[in-house]
């Protein structure tokens, strides 16, 4: 068996609190540290100039800078970053702008993350994919962004023999995760279900797809929030952003680095504790982190923990010693897609496939607490002690 590097876990201490920050202000210092605590379920940002803790942020003892003259207030505006938080695709979405006083692109950027959930929701009637579960059977037409997806999601699936399958739907729809309807379906109900799974009858002609089988349905929920998340990257540059985060909850996308030149502090929560709890705390400039894990969405029964990470061929949630799988990537699309793949394909298979790729790097997470990082990872990726 491969021998991969592993590290035992962290602990993070505390951020100050806002009020202890207005106070360092108020004595010419200006705290120069960002943290995002990237959590499967929710990632939470503090600012450089806004440590603002919230249930979900991660908590280092931040790096303070003297500054020698007290500072005008003209310039603490211009380099207090500017952020916004929503609830958004079934998570709460933030966005902060390290070089910009534009709320005004924030707002738009945000609009942007609703034309796309009404988009690619399985679960909006007035979506395309939920069209296309109705009506897939007949065939039906699709835009040119639905098909960008689909056709990504269909390459993972291939990738991964079908341990990543975009037509998950009539299982998901099963089991709820994430819903108060949330329940463990019957052995019945399973096996009923698989019956109707299978990458390989989906066909994607142009812009027109078509189910080769009764009963099929299209789920990208393990993949739509890194596609989108790589949108509104696009967007934000666009208009002249070129520092800032995009968080969605369990995606992390960093736009640049730090005004400064420094880099965005990332931080891994650990699995089943307390989210303030890191096990490891990484440097990440213009580049995006998506952790999957069984601790992001979950239900117990019978004293059995069941996760959403479903394997489309047994119809049960995998088991295979993972808690959680990290991607580190330039686009969130293959992060987000990756890290619910690896973890599908387990330690083993899942480290050869990204040991495969260029420029992607993964941190696998064992039941005993144990990182396990990807060839290139240590010498790429550095990692805050």
């Amino acid at each position: 068996m491969r021998k991969y590097r592993t590290i035992k876990t962290l602990k993070r201490k505390n951020y100050k609190s806002n009020q202890d920050h207005k106070t360092f202000l108020e004595k010419s210092v200006i705290r120069c540290c960002t943290l995002i605590t990237l959590g499967t379920v929710m990632i939470t940002l503090s600012s450089c100039s806004e440590n603002t803790p919230s249930e979900d942020s991660v908590k280092p003892t931040p790096t303070v800078t003297e500054i020698e003259a007290t500072p005008t207030v003209t310039e603490l505006e211009a380099t207090t970053p500017i952020s916004k938080t929503s609830f958004k695709l079934n998570t709460v979405v933030s966005i902060t702008l390290y070089d910009s006083q534009d709320e005004s692109i924030i707002d738009e950027a945000f609009q942007l993350c609703d034309y796309y959930e009404n988009l690619l929701s399985r679960t909006k009637k007035e979506s395309e994919i939920y069209k296309l579960n109705e009506e897939g059977h007949n065939s039906y037409t699709i835009s040119d962004e639905t098909k960008e997806l689909l056709t990504a999601g269909f390459h993972y699936s291939q990738l991964s023999n079908g341990a990543f399958d975009l037509t998950l739907e009539p299982l998901t729809s099963l089991w709820n995760f994430g819903t108060k309807e949330a329940r463990l379906p019957s052995q019945e109900e399973i096996e009923e279900a698989l019956t109707h799974i299978g990458y390989q009858y989906l066909k994607i002609d142009g812009n027109t797809v078509t189910f080769d089988k009764e009963g099929m349905g299209v789920d990208l929920g393990a993949i739509a929030k890194g596609y989108i998340a790589d949108k509104m990257k696009e967007f934000l540059i666009s208009k002249g952003v070129n520092s800032a985060i995009i968080n969605l909850g369990g995606n992390i996308l960093c736009v640049g680095d730090k005004p400064d030149g420094s880099a965005f502090l990332v931080g891994i929560q650990k699995p089943f504790k307390d989210r303030n709890e890191t096990i490891a705390v990484m440097e990440i400039r213009d580049l995006s982190v998506v952790s999957s894990g069984i601790y992001e969405r979950f239900f117990t029964v019978d004293g059995k923990n069941y996760h959403h990470i479903l394997n489309p061929a047994t119809g049960y949630p995998y088991e295979n010693d993972l808690t959680s799988v990290t991607i580190i990537s330039k686009d969130s699309v293959d992060g987000d897609a990756l890290s619910t793949t690896c973890f599908a394909l387990g330690l083993e298979e899942g480290m050869k496939l990204i040991n495969s790729l260029p420029d992607t790097y993964a941190v696998f997470i064992t039941s005993d607490y144990e990182l396990h990082y990807s060839d290139g990872f240590i010498e790429n990726i550095k990692i805050v002690e």
